[in-house]
């Protein structure tokens, strides 16, 4: 896994818009706003939804430490559009498709849920990366446990210090 105080790697991914299919790249995101990259497994399941759901409810506290916030998943953007609008999620859904990014961040599982005999590949583990205004990794916490969740108030907390 990628470590506190490293430049963050850059990416482009794809998401659905209100206006339709845009690409986001982190780097045209920096300087604007500390970055918090949430990770899940795969949409449509309980504690990655629970997730999504509890973050876009709470998002005025990451808007008032200037933060913006992205999930990012394996799944295709059209699957995350239709998680998101089932499920009232609002911040932005990026589609790690190819998961080249996890495989860059260091968060890839090398076989996810092959005790149920499904194994796989390359599926984000659930993590969280805080990113600066200059692109360093300023939080980074991921889990072999796809059912806990990030340490929010830790986040919140650096979000304060980076403030």
């Amino acid at each position: 896994m990628i470590t506190i105080g490293t430049p963050a790697p850059d990416f482009t991914l794809s998401t659905i818009t209100a206006e339709g299919p845009k690409q986001i790249s982190l780097s045209s995101e920096i300087g604007k706003r500390n970055i918090l990259l949430l990770f899940v497994p795969l949409a449509f399941t309980g504690v990655c939804t629970a997730e999504f759901c509890e973050i876009s409810k709470g998002i005025g506290a990451y808007d008032s430490l200037d933060c913006s916030v992205f999930g990012i998943s394996g799944d295709n953007p059209f699957a995350q559009q239709a998680w998101a609008t089932k499920e009232g999620i609002t911040i932005p859904l990026l589609s790690d498709y190819e998961h080249a990014v996890a495989k860059a961040y260091g968060i890839a599982y090398e076989s996810f849920l092959p005790q149920i005999g499904l194994g796989f590949g390359g599926v984000p583990k659930r993590s969280a990366f805080l990113i600066d205004r200059a692109g360093i990794i300023q939080y980074a916490e991921a889990s072999d446990d796809p059912k806990q969740l990030p340490d929010f108030a830790a986040i919140q907390a650096k979000l304060a210090e980076l403030k």
